[in-house]
């Protein structure tokens, strides 16, 4: 693309893995003192002889795609998939064992805490230092040298070596040299997990400034909800290769996320071994499910519709009957319960003879991230529980990731165990 400002051909990265050889050992300081030279020289030699126990490993095989100016682009995937070899290429920390790499403009680069500092030098020279490194001039490194150092909040120890500075402020200092020296391409990778929430918000505040400026983003971060609030366009990396690269964000993290909902626990439950029989009622699936009746395969936002599904054979119409769920988060705290006679007694479902359905919709925007758990409650009220929590009760699990609210200032997990969003109103 003749507006591509960066342009990954058949990109390919190779590493040597070097394993040991289970023919050889360690040789001890006594071997070592009791050996002769020739005796040295006949075991190197023997050990030439072995057959090679080296491996090829790809960390990138055949990645290619184009960037255009102004785009917000997140790199995900798990550990491994690749994304920060790609960013360390682009940086030019390390090179590509085929393919390449076409860039149009100055670089800034945060890879890691201290990436491009030189660790004798103070905080002030570090910053000219990064902004030369950019190509850039002295006045126009002065032009922002006090933007800079407010945002890293190191006024205090500007003159200090960096080699002193904790690794927050190591952080602070480089994300702001990154963002404020306005390099063309912007590269981040998941660096910003240093910092605390309070730091984080303004560098993802920043990073907004920065990309509506029309300068390049290349951001790599395992945060989905930045990577949705941020991103234009979203590249899923697995093992080495594009498993997806498309401007719906969403629909990339949910390929993302979506490898089998939290951590293998399940999202739905049938009584195939009748296991759960009573006299009065026979449960016979449980689930929770998206609001076209679909059980989860990968976690949602929380302003999606959420219902939890009851099936059972009715045998006998008892209004003693309690059906419902009680709701868990991840660290098992019991967040609530639900029941068919919660309500006023003229608007509890009619549990005649025969299979039923219930359905109960989850608020939306009511819950923070998270995992939780939702397990069965059947019983008859006062006088028998036949499906209780905590004991025999089948259990479902659903996850939470996104959608907390639409403010600028939330973009992760709220404090608390609940996310409401709940308006406000000027009342004087």
């Amino acid at each position: 693309m003749s507006d591509s400002i960066i342009k990954v051909e058949n990109l390919g990265k190779r590493y040597r893995i070097h394993h040991q050889r289970p023919t050889e050992r360690y040789s001890t300081l006594r071997d070592t003192l009791a050996s002769s030279f020739s005796q040295l020289l006949r075991r190197k030699a023997a050990a030439r002889d072995l057959p090679s126990e080296k491996e090829d490993f790809w960390a990138l095989k055949d990645v290619s795609f184009d960037v255009k100016q102004g785009e917000v682009v997140g790199m995900i995937g798990r550990n491994g998939a690749g994304k920060s070899t790609i960013l360390k290429i682009l940086s030019r920390i390390t090179q590509p064992t085929k393919g390449r790499v076409i860039l149009r403009g100055r670089v800034a680069s945060l890879l890691e805490v201290g990436t491009g500092f030189h660790p004798e030098l103070t905080g002030r020279e570090n910053i000219f230092l990064n902004g030369a490194i950019l190509g850039m001039t002295k006045a126009e490194i002065r032009g922002k040298f006090s933007e800079i150092v407010g945002f890293a909040g190191i006024e205090k120890f500007l003159d200090t070596p960096v080699k002193r500075y904790s690794s927050g402020m190591y952080v602070r200092l480089a994300f702001a040299v990154a963002a404020y020296l306005e390099p063309e391409i912007l590269v981040i990778d998941e660096v910003l997990a240093v910092g605390d929430s309070e730091f984080q918000r303004k560098c993802l505040g920043r990073m907004r400034d920065v990309a509506q400026s029309g300068r390049t983003v290349l951001f790599v971060s395992h945060n989905m909800n930045a990577v949705e609030n941020l991103c234009t366009r979203a590249i899923l990396l697995e093992k080495g290769c594009v498993r997806q690269d498309s401007e719906k964000v969403r629909d990339v993290i949910t390929q993302y996320l979506g490898g089998g909902v939290n951590q293998g626990t399940e999202s739905s439950w049938t009584n195939d071994d009748n296991s759960l029989d009573h006299h009065v009622l026979q449960p016979t699936y449980f689930a929770i499910v998206t609001e076209n009746n679909k059980p989860l395969v990968a976690p949602v936002r929380n302003d999606e519709p959420l219902h939890v599904v009851i099936r059972a054979r009715a045998r006998e119409l008892d209004r003693t009957l309690n059906i419902g769920f009680a709701l868990f988060n991840q660290d098992s705290e019991q967040m609530l319960w639900s029941l068919t006679t919660d309500g006023p007694e003229d608007e509890w479902p009619l549990l005649e003879p025969g299979d039923i359905e219930l359905r109960c919709a989850i608020p939306q925007r009511l819950l923070n991230e998270g995992v939780y758990r939702i397990e069965l409650i059947c019983s008859l009220h006062n006088r028998d529980w036949f499906v209780r929590p905590g004991q025999n009760s089948p259990a479902v699990y659903f996850e939470i990731q996104g959608g907390l609210s639409d403010s600028p200032y939330w973009l992760t997990a709220r404090p608390g165990l609940l996310a409401p969003v709940w308006k406000w109103e000027k009342t004087s």
